[in-house]
């Protein structure tokens, strides 16, 4: 038995994949986006050291209202990065009939092993990715998460060539992510998948700024405003949102 770190849980999560979810987000993440809203996810060996069995029995309490398309999703952090412990949950739940839906930025991917190995296994357990792209450009996705995207690009074409279901996320951060450059040269990426079955625009919000002062950590966007309602209109025009709603 393998124990997973996990951060918090959500009961009803209405935002994270399809109907009602059971989210878990889990602890760890190398990436330092300068928006992130769960900077207390950061640290690997936080949270609370629990077993898959026990997440599993506290998600099916709230079974009744998942109807037929919900179930659980997990989030992070980056559930990637506990890959052991994410396979063996996905394996459980998926015996039992569980919807399960992986949120993730990509970012540990990589076809070396022993890593594809147990991703291969995790998809065969796994109904659905939802793949966070945190820009297309490779020096500015450096710039704002600290790394490039050359691997987190490689996993959606990977999981492109292997048929597998996928929605894809982007976060509409005002004079970062909402140029229309960036969005076209987003949208021509996209259109090379062929597995794409829904877009999403989230537009940036500071609501997690407060953990950043409770974590005595400087918020890198610090008085940056909201999308305005024009920018994310315009943003799900050149991304093609409506094509996969």
């Amino acid at each position: 038995m393998t124990l997973g770190y996990i951060n918090s849980t959500e009961s009803f999560g209405s935002v994270d994949g399809p109907g009602v979810r059971f989210v878990i987000f889990m602890q760890g993440c190398s990436m330092r986006c300068k928006y992130c809203h769960n900077p207390d996810t950061w640290e690997i060996n936080g949270g609370e050291a629990v077993s898959a069995d026990e997440l599993i029995k506290k998600a099916l309490r709230y079974k009744a209202y998942w109807g037929d398309k919900g179930g659980i999703t997990v989030s992070g952090g980056e559930p990637l990065l506990q890959l052991d412990f994410l396979l063996e949950l996905c394996e459980k739940a998926h015996s039992q009939g569980i919807n399960i839906a992986i949120d993730t930025s990509g970012k540990p991917f990589t076809k070396s092993e022993p890593f594809i190995s147990k991703f291969n296994a995790l998809l065969s357990v796994t109904d659905l990715f939802l793949l966070d792209i945190k820009h297309i450009d490779d020096s500015e996705h450096k710039n704002l998460t600290g790394f490039g995207n050359k691997n987190i690009l490689e996993l959606a074409r990977y999981l492109s060539e292997h048929g597998f279901p996928v929605w894809i996320r982007h976060v509409l951060v005002p004079g970062i992510t909402d140029d229309d450059f960036t969005l076209n040269k987003l949208h021509k990426f996209i259109s090379t998948l062929k597995n794409v079955e829904r877009v999403e625009v989230l537009p940036y919000h500071s609501l997690g700024q407060f953990k950043y002062d409770e974590l005595g950590i400087e918020y890198p966007l610090d008085g940056l405003q909201s999308p305005s309602k024009e920018s994310i209109i315009d943003a799900k025009r050149i991304l093609h949102v409506s094509d996969f709603d």
